[in-house]
Parts: C-alpha cells; sequence; structure tokens
C-alpha cells in the first residue's frame, strides 16, 4: 500500500496490511523477550549444581545473577541511545551474539570471576539489548494507545520463558550436566542470528503511518532531555516503583527452585512448579492491564500488589506446611504478578517523557529494576548466607513490595 493512501486513512484505524505487519513485530518481540528472560531465569535452576561443582556459598553463586540484573539495567540506557541513533536490527542481533558467546565460555569455566563476566556482564547485556527497553520503543511505534496491552503481552514473554526452559533446563542438568547444557544455550542463540538479520528491519522500524502521524501531532516532545527529565518528579517516582519493587521480587525469585527443594519439595517438581509461574504470568500480565482501562491504574496497581504480598505471604508458609495448595496458592498470586505492573510503568514513561529521547529516558529509569533487581537477589544470598535461614530475605521481600506500591498512593502522574 503506497504511502499516500496510508495518509488518507483515518488516523483511528490501521490498515489491514500495517495491523498484520505489527502483529509480527509484537510476536518478534514476545519471542525474542521469551528467550531472553527465559535463559536468564533458567540460572535459578543452575544455582545449586553450580554451587555444588565448585564448593561455593549461596552468595557467592548468586552473586552471578545479581551482576547480571545489575549490567541490564545500568546498560539500559545506553541501549536505548543506541536504538534511537542506530535501530532495532544492530541492537537484536548485538543481544544475540553477546548471549550466545556468554553462555559459551560459562560452559567453560571454573572460577567465579569467570561466570561473573559470562553469565553476569555478557548475559545482562545481551538480555537488556533483546528486552523491555528496546521491545517498549519498537512496539510504541506500532500500537500507540494500545500499548500498555501489546506491552502486557511482551511481559508476558518472562512466564513463558521461565515456563519452557526451567523446567527444560532441570531435564538437561540431569542428563547431559549444567556444562553441556549452557553449550547448548550457546549455539541456539548464535544460530539464530542469520535469521533475525534477514528480516524487514526498514519496515519494522518506520512504525505504522498512523501510529506515527498521531505521535507527530502531539505537542513535538515537549523540549524533553535527560537532564530535563531527572528534574521531574514523576522520573523518581517511576524509578523508585522499578527499585523497590525489583528489590522485593528478586529478593526471593533466585532461590525459588532452592527454597522449594530446601522445606522438600523433589527438585523437577520445584523447577515445574515454578516453571508453571509462566503460564498464570500471561493471565497476570493481560489480566492487570485489562483492569487498567476498566477500574483505572491506582485500584489495578494496588490489586496487583495485593496478590503479590499474599503469594509472599503463602511462600513464608510453606516453611511450616510443606503442601501443594500453599504451593500452587504462591505460585498464582505471586507468579501471576511478578511483571504485571511492567506495562503500565513502561506505557506511563512512555506518555510522559514522549519525544525523540525517550528512549535514552525510559532506559534511565529502567535503572532502578537493575539496581533493585540486584540488591534484592545478591542481598537475599547474603542473607540467607548469614542466617541459614529464609525468613529473613523474606521479610525483605514483604517490606520492599510494600514501600514499592506507595509512589502509586501519592504520586498523581502514576495513577493517572
Amino acid at each position: 500500500m503506497k504511502a499516500d493512501a496510508l495518509r488518507e486513512d483515518a488516523p483511528s484505524a490501521a490498515p489491514p496490511t500495517m495491523a498484520r505487519v505489527a502483529l509480527v513485530v509484537l510476536a518478534l518481540c514476545f519471542a525474542l523477550s521469551v528467550l531472553g528472560r527465559g535463559l536468564g531465569e533458567s540460572f535459578t535452576v543452575f544455582l545449586k549444581p553450580i554451587s555444588e561443582s565448585f564448593g561455593w556459598d549461596r552468595g557467592q553463586v548468586v552473586s552471578i545473577y545479581s551482576l547480571a540484573a545489575l549490567t541490564g539495567g545500568l546498560a539500559a540506557p545506553l541501549i536505548g541511545r543506541l536504538f534511537d541513533h542506530s535501530g532495532p536490527r544492530t541492537v537484536y542481533a548485538a543481544g544475540l551474539l553477546l548471549l550466545g558467546g556468554a553462555f559459551l565460555t560459562a560452559s567453560v569455566a571454573r572460577h567465579l570471576w569467570q561466570f561473573q563476566l559470562s553469565l553476569g556482564l555478557c548475559v545482562g547485556t545481551g538480555i537488556a539489548l533483546i528486552g523491555n527497553v528496546p521491545n517498549s520503543i519498537l512496539l510504541g511505534r506500532w500500537f500507540g494507545p494500545k500499548l500498555p496491552t501489546a506491552m502486557a503481552v511482551i511481559y508476558s514473554a518472562t512466564g513463558a520463558g521461565v515456563l519452557i526452559l526451567l523446567p527444560a533446563s532441570q531435564l538437561l542438568i540431569d542428563r547431559i550436566g549444567w556444562p553441556a547444557a549452557y553449550r547448548l544455550f550457546g549455539v541456539t542463540a548464535l544460530s539464530l542470528l542469520v535469521p533475525l538479520l534477514l528480516l524487514p528491519w526498514r519496515l519494522f522500524a518506520r512504525g505504522a503511518p498512523h501510529v506515527v502521524r498521531r505521535l507527530g501531532d502531539e505537542p513535538a516532545d515537549d523540549g524533553w532531555t535527560l537532564l530535563r527529565a531527572i528534574g521531574h518528579h514523576a522520573f523518581w517516582a517511576l524509578f523508585a516503583t522499578f527499585f523497590f519493587t525489583a528489590i522485593g521480587m528478586y529478593a526471593i525469585a533466585p532461590q525459588v527452585v532452592a527454597y522449594l527443594i530446601d522445606v522438600g519439595f523433589p527438585p523437577l517438581q520445584a523447577a515445574t512448579a515454578w516453571g508453571f509461574s509462566g503460564v498464570v504470568l500471561l493471565f497476570g500480565m493481560l489480566g492487570v492491564s485489562w483492569l487498567d482501562g476498566l477500574i483505572g491504574r491506582r485500584p489495578s496497581v494496588l490489586f496487583s500488589y495485593a496478590l503479590s504480598i499474599a503469594g509472599i505471604l503463602m511462600l513464608w508458609g510453606l516453611q511450616w506446611a510443606p503442601n501443594i495448595w500453599l504451593l500452587t496458592g504462591f505460585v498464582i498470586c505471586f507468579g501471576s504478578m511478578i511483571g504485571s505492573r511492567g506495562p503500565l510503568l513502561s506505557a506511563t514513561a512512555m506518555k510522559i517523557f514522549h519525544g525523540k529521547r525517550v528512549g535514552t529516558i525510559y532506559g534511565t529509569i529502567s535503572i532502578g529494576s537493575g539496581l533493585g533487581s540486584a540488591l534484592g537477589s545478591w542481598g537475599g544470598g547474603i542473607i540467607h548466607d548469614l542466617t541459614h535461614s529464609y525468613n529473613s530475605l523474606i521479610a525483605l521481600a514483604l517490606v520492599s513490595v510494600i514501600i514499592g506500591m506507595i509512589p502509586f498512593l501519592v504520586v498523581r502522574a502514576l495513577r493517572n
């Protein structure tokens, strides 16, 4: 369809061809997120085998996961800037290349610093390169006001990745060992590079004409620069929500499988149960986005936090009553909400700070998530080593999640 014809269409309706391309872009972003988040979260299954192979304590091994989260967060603004200047093809290809090399390196690593470099620095950056920051910017060009729903689908990729790769990782470890499993991960990531590079990236990067035109009709970009955004209260409110919520979630997430094994569940059952959170996460993501349109931002977010808190309490209770009912409740409540607020936060940031520098600004806000994830996971490992118990780290998670929801209670820009 010619560009002139597209300009004559009503801005509220996407031409059929463009609608199909939008769905292809959504599917591509979803697939990349499944791969990235699944590979990243698979570390929760590798934690015990790696620790036992080298005799490292929990804090040392969890430091690898923490470094990945920290690196991904710190790299976010640079990735946003790279996307703004070089486009999605360069960003996504660099991510797959980095992930493939990282896992191949980890398969032959023998020292902690080697794991920290490969599974920490390189995997963290690789996941960020194919993750939420570039996906948010690209999908914003195709879905416009429907971005929250599109991002709900993308954020649910975390669950799909967990559902697929956690049980698969456990099976691979049982059958071929963790080094061979990592080799397989590396080869898979590298093999996807060629088909990725052959995709029509000029078309994908252009965006839907009716969406791009609508964005062009909005007040320029209000002169938003990173420095100006940093001086705005909404920037720090979003940053704080990302930061404290991530502490709460990731104080628990890296050690869930180990925790379930320690309280009495068989390893495969523990990995499969946590992997099943991927099923409920999809419903949680779409459900919270649907509630946002139905009852508004504030009650939707408060509901999601209430479920997260209930899930943490159920996990705590498993120490004294390790039964399938509490486990199911934890997976449903905590698993369905582990990233449910992400699409709403992304859409809010894109709306407030829209313009040419939105990638850089949103990437900088995302540092909060990386810092919180790193601090939560590393702190959780240290707390476990010092106390030889999970009680203190679960308490840390509970308090952090409660603090994380406060900005949505007091900052008007995050409620509307």
